[in-house]
């Protein structure tokens, strides 16, 4: 297992069936919850006892603890983990009127297991000066010959390609798909290597000329402290494909409550409260995400780059199609 690191007391000293707390394993780091988990306590008074780690140690860890665990609330990032955890027995199926109002049907599991809590569009983005919006359509597009050599993405063993690649297999089918994927890997400019700023980063150095990457992180950069980080984000330029059919692929944090919940009550008023919002305006404006209620607004970073339609695609599909689209980017070539 990979290191944790425990917020809020030891989860062991809680005594069982005490009501006004609720114990949250969370893939989203401290400083990416903790400040909406706070505000939430200070709103109901009830303690939130936080876990961070990777998502897959921290699943690993429910799947361990069973009926035992002391989470309440499972937290992490992209529907395909979240399909993962729900698979495993580990999450619940909860009734709330309060977050199916809040939460488009589309980002959260039919059956109530889970829900998205904030949103994040996977995109391409191209070198300023040496790429024109005019030269780019759709994802599918990117296989196509005249991008060989001038294509960084990162290693098929990321969730968030996997996805990518499920959301495809749902609106191409398995065969139509892998023929995309291995035009793409004939595109690679390198072997793929590094997270999404390291594509953007080569984007901006020469290395290529489009990447794909999730938009929060170039919000991130050009929003950072380090002057070589906004340098490096301010060499590229955001482009929405697929406008004129399906639309972005967009993918979610998002939260789900336990199969070993013992503050049940707790734990869907602290996801209500994510859905609310206040919580909504905070995630916007702290993580560039954009929210899941349509009527907040996104960080000014983002409102820069303009609308765009999303795909409509009900994103447990993408957990149901993530096994095919592993064993077909591998038979792509894609590593």
């Amino acid at each position: 297992m990979g290191a944790l690191c425990l917020v809020g007391g030891l989860f062991a000293s809680v005594p069982p069936g005490y009501a006004q707390e609720v114990n949250v394993y969370s893939a989203r780091q401290e400083a990416l919850i903790k400040p909406i988990l706070d505000k939430f306590t200070t709103k109901t008074g009830i303690k939130v006892n936080l876990l961070t780690g990777d998502a897959d140690t921290l699943l690993k860890r429910l799947q361990v603890e069973g009926t035992n665990s002391p989470a309440d609330v499972f937290l992490t990032v992209d529907a395909g983990r979240l399909h993962r955890a729900k698979q495993a027995g580990m999450l619940q199926a909860i009734e709330s009127p309060v977050l199916n109002q809040a939460v488009p049907a589309a980002y959260r599991d039919p059956q109530g297991y889970w829900y998205g809590l904030s949103l994040r569009a996977r995109v391409i983005v191209y070198a300023k000066g040496r790429v024109h919006a005019e030269e780019l359509s759709t994802y599918e597009a990117l296989a196509d010959p005249v991008w060989q050599g001038k294509l960084c993405v990162r290693s098929s063993s990321n969730i968030y390609n996997q996805s990518l690649v499920a959301s495809m297999i749902a609106h191409k089918g398995v065969d139509e798909t892998e023929v995309w994927a291995s035009g793409l890997v004939e595109n690679f400019a390198r072997p793929p290597q590094g997270g999404d700023r390291d594509q953007i980063k080569a984007v901006t150095a020469g290395q290529c000329d489009v990447a794909l990457v999730n938009t929060y992180y170039l919000a991130k950069m050009l929003t950072s402290n380090h002057a070589a980080e906004r340098t490096a984000g301010s060499g590229v330029t955001v482009f929405w494909p697929n406008q004129a059919g399906r639309g972005v692929h967009v993918n979610v944090s998002g939260a789900g409550v336990t199969r070993s919940a013992k503050h049940l009550e707790a734990a869907i008023l602290l996801l209500e409260f994510l859905a609310s919002a206040e919580a909504q305006a905070w995630y916007a404006e702290k993580n560039h995400e954009y929210p899941v209620r349509s009527t907040v607004e996104p960080s000014a970073t983002l409102r820069d780059w303009g609308d765009f339609s999303p795909d409509s695609l009900n994103l447990e599909v993408l957990g149901q199609n993530n096994s095919a689209a592993v064993r077909l980017m591998d038979r792509a070539g894609w590593r």
